[in-house]
């Protein structure tokens, strides 16, 4: 009798986790959107405009490291919860706030939405809890969300811009329904925890986890490839009005760059099986360093867009790979501790290069500001192939 083959269907619950990832990075899509618009209407002075950019970021930040010890505490299913809850207490705190134009309030409601966003990133390694034979496969689909994400998020934002008297209320009243219909579906679905609730285990040190080479390397392609992407995404729109390009040529790049970060998550599971983490790792690489190069052709608006979505595919190489590399790097009861770890240097970072991005392209320049991407893109490569060498070396 011969053995049935392994079904290389997806489960179901992997979709869902796939939807709630394309809501949450809709939600982000609308926030980047309107939140220098509306902190250019509450703040008391120009210096402060980017202020509810930069605490929807820290909120992201400081989430990631309470979201795992509500992980390992009381699950997937009630952590979402959790924080869609807390994202839409941030939404109605905002809203009120915008009302009534209170700029430190407006900027409170978006730390919370951000601590929101910190804690939904953790969907992608929810999806490999519930497809562990298809880790690589069910990461890169709950990833691919954000295809239908960068269609759907500008579209929502300026359809409900106007929609209320207040401009933007309508944007956050959307906002909301989007974190309603999450907690909906994260509330029904039936999550596989990393670790049995309940479980004690003597954790691991964070010195000791760091000094695994594999996780290191997955930690540190995530990091540095997610940050180099960012600096130079949050620069874009500013050398590109530098350069005398007008509003509807900046959104075009951005979404085209939004669209290449997302649409090849499609395939990088079936390519990560073929190649493996550490070689598409160091292509993501490569295709950052090419982005590098098309800024050398600006101002151009083809060297802008080539560039852009060059540097989408490169972060999507080396941060989709990256994680799913961390999830074959722990053990299952340390899988919430590692992965809230990973997600607080990655957005710490990400965080930092958010705030350096317009002092830095005002110092150095377009150009110049992307030869400099070049070191970490170097380092990173660099990096992941020693620390690989090293992983194997102690087999």
């Amino acid at each position: 009798m011969t053995a049935r083959p392994e079904s290389t269907r997806l489960p179901v619950t992997v979709w869902w986790l796939a939807l709630c990832q394309a809501l949450l990075v809709s939600g982000n899509i609308m926030l980047i959107t309107i939140n220098p618009l509306i902190g250019a209407r509450l703040a008391p002075g120009d210096g402060w405009i980017t202020l509810p950019v930069a605490a929807q970021m820290l909120g992201t930040t400081c989430a990631t490291l309470p979201a795992g010890w509500l992980t390992a505490r009381f699950g997937r299913r009630h952590t979402f919860m959790v924080a869609n809850l807390v994202g839409l207490g941030g939404i109605g705190l905002a809203a009120q706030s915008l009302v009534s134009e209170s700029f430190a309030g407006f900027n409170l409601g978006a730390f919370a939405i951000g601590a929101s966003v910190g804690a939904g990133m953790l969907y992608r390694f929810a999806a490999v809890d519930a497809a562990p034979t298809q880790r690589d496969r069910a990461l890169s689909m709950v990833m691919a969300g954000g295809v239908l994400a960068a269609l759907f998020g500008p579209w929502l934002a300026g359809v409900s811009r106007n929609l209320l008297p207040t401009p933007f209320l309508g944007t956050l009243l959307g906002l909301a329904g989007l974190y309603l219909v999450a907690l909906i579906i994260v509330a029904n679905l039936a999550l596989t925890d990393p670790v049995a609730r309940g479980t004690r285990a003597a954790p691991t040190s964070l010195t000791a986890l760091l000094r695994r080479p594999r996780l290191a390397a997955a930690i540190l392609a995530a990091a540095l490839g997610y940050t180099v992407m960012n600096l130079a995404m949050t620069a874009t729109p500013l050398a590109m009005t530098h350069h005398g390009h007008d509003f509807e040529a900046t959104t075009w790049v951005i979404s085209m760059h939004v669209l290449a970060m997302f649409a090849p998550s499609f395939v990088t599971g079936h390519l990560i099986r073929r190649f493996g983490h550490l070689t598409m790792i160091v292509t993501g690489a490569a295709l950052l360093a090419l982005s590098v190069a098309c800024a050398l052709l600006t101002p151009a608006l083809s060297a802008f867009g080539v560039g852009l979505v060059l540097l989408g595919l490169g972060w999507n190489f080396t941060f989709v790979p990256a994680s799913a590399w961390l999830t074959t790097a722990h053990r299952p009861e340390e899988a919430p501790r590692v992965q809230a770890l990973n997600d607080c240097v990655v957005f710490s970072l990400v965080t930092l290069s958010a705030l350096a991005a317009g002092p830095l392209n005002a110092w150095l320049g377009w150009q110049q500001l992307n030869l400099w991407l070049l070191v970490p893109v170097i380092l990173m490569a660099l990096g992941v192939m020693g620390l690989n060498r090293r992983a194997l070396a102690r087999r």
